[in-house]
């Protein structure tokens, strides 16, 4: 497992730190980067910045009563599709915050954003589309289960227009992976 020691930060914090009482309010994790997160440009990897995102997910799951409807319901939080965008780097030793918000849902989808900011500043902001997986049903389990589980009953708030934007792009990708034969099959010769 990449940054085990960040992990157990992470589970060791969430009992100590309080809980996330409004599923729409955004967890905060104050980082820093660490020369293992660098590339050649001695900047933060654009890989690393999915695998820090991981971290504030955690967070947000052990803290706000996500982690119950994980064991309740024997299932894993995953995600089906991802976006970031960079703006600013963030260098070495530098500090800076992730922040971790739901959007809103539908009946199978958690959509989160996720910010990296600097300086008061966002240096990458990321989408992302996420649900839990029952493996022994090998289903999703409805989203209305996992937030009554976790103590909200509350409706989706109403799901911002660049959001909806993605959504129409990640369907059209979605799409275009199940038409495309991949890339080293053999492509069909012509009659």
């Amino acid at each position: 497992m990449n940054l085990i020691f960040r992990v157990l930060f992470i589970f060791i914090a969430a009992w100590f730190k309080p809980k996330i009482a409004n599923i729409l309010a955004p967890s905060r994790l104050s980082m820093i980067v660490l020369p293992t997160d660098l590339d050649f440009n001695m900047h933060m990897n654009n890989g690393r910045y999915f695998t820090i995102m991981d971290l504030g997910r955690l967070d947000f799951l052990l803290r706000s009563g996500f982690a119950k409807a994980v064991h309740e319901f024997k299932s894993v939080p995953i995600l089906a599709a991802s976006q970031i965008r960079y703006r600013f780097p963030l260098n070495p030793f530098q500090k800076y915050t992730l922040e971790t918000q739901i959007l809103g849902w539908d009946d199978k989808w958690l959509f989160i954003e996720q910010r990296f900011i600097r300086d008061r500043k966002i240096a990458a902001i990321a989408l992302l589309k996420a649900c839990f997986w029952n493996n022994q049903n090998q289903s999703t389990v409805p989203t209305y289960h996992v937030l009554s589980n976790a103590g909200w009953t509350g409706e989706s708030p109403q799901l911002p227009a660049y959001l909806h934007d993605w959504q129409r792009a990640e369907n059209s990708l979605r799409e275009a992976g199940s038409t495309h034969p991949p890339l080293n099959a053999p492509l069909p010769i012509g009659e």
